[in-house]
């Protein structure tokens, strides 16, 4: 069984700057770290690689510092990681992200089970995964919190709001996975060592045989026209008194701003 699992290298959220120029995350300084979701994906694979069999290829498109990520996953227990680094690949909405790495799976090929976060912390699109099955003509199950493999079938929970519902899918199939499905496993001595020695090939538009005009800024059909950070409004008020005074007092202020 082949199983592809696709990270993002993302910003730590408490320390993200962007360039108000381009519009773009400032990458100089910013620690950056394993979208948290992803790892979860990659402990996935993992637990599905241990249980039926096969190998964890994990990759990711970003600047040659993301090949400290991919060394993170090999060290977790990944089999193989391949980085799509190019700058043509920049800049590019989840649209020009999704064509990029479906075209990337095509050329690994033979895969059986496509693994992804949710969302990445950084932009909570949730469109990357989805994107990448309608490119591939793959069925879909996303936010799963189970995964269990039968008689050649993938049985999943799938996590919605108030419920859960349970589906089923052959295979190949893309999945998207929530932080509740593991807690990925922290790398061993010995994944260390072979994660600092394995070699992590990159992969260029070319290589891929990836269409220009469809790849980073070129292939983006959104544009982003400005980045602010929100400033704080309003002040906080503590109501004090017994619980009536209390339900009385809020209930005027709350009458007095047409609120009820």
């Amino acid at each position: 069984m082949r199983i592809i699992v696709c990270i993002k290298q993302v910003p730590d959220t408490s320390q993200m700057k962007f360039d108000k120029e381009t519009y773009s995350l400032i990458r100089d300084g910013v620690p950056f770290i394993i979208n948290p979701f992803d790892e979860n994906a990659i402990e996935a694979g993992l637990q599905i690689k241990e249980k039926h069999g096969g190998e964890v290829i994990v990759i990711s498109m970003g600047p040659p510092q993301v090949v400290e990520s991919l060394r993170h996953a090999i060290a977790m227990g990944a089999d193989q990681a391949i980085l799509l680094s190019d700058r043509r690949f920049a800049l590019a909405d989840t649209l020009a992200t999704s064509y990029t790495l479906a075209t990337a799976i095509k050329k690994i090929g033979g895969y059986d089970i496509l693994l992804f976060g949710k969302q990445s912390i950084d932009s909570d699109t949730a469109h990357v995964g989805p994107s990448v099955a309608e490119y591939l003509g793959l069925p879909q199950i996303t936010y799963a919190k189970n995964i269990k493999i039968d008689d050649g079938k993938v049985i999943a929970e799938r996590v919605l709001e108030g419920y859960s519902e349970i589906v089923e899918s052959p295979m190949p199939v893309v999945i998207t996975v929530v932080r509740e499905i593991n807690k990925p496993r922290h790398p061993s001595l010995k994944g260390v060592l072979r994660a600092k020695k394995v070699e992590i090939p990159v992969w260029t538009p070319e290589t891929i045989d990836a269409d220009i005009n469809r790849i980073g800024k070129n292939g983006s059909a959104t544009v982003v026209t400005g980045t602010f950070t929100p400033s704080l409004r309003g002040k906080n008020e503590i109501l004090t008194g017994t619980p009536e005074e209390i339900a009385e007092t809020l209930f005027a202020k709350l009458r007095g701003l047409n609120l009820i």
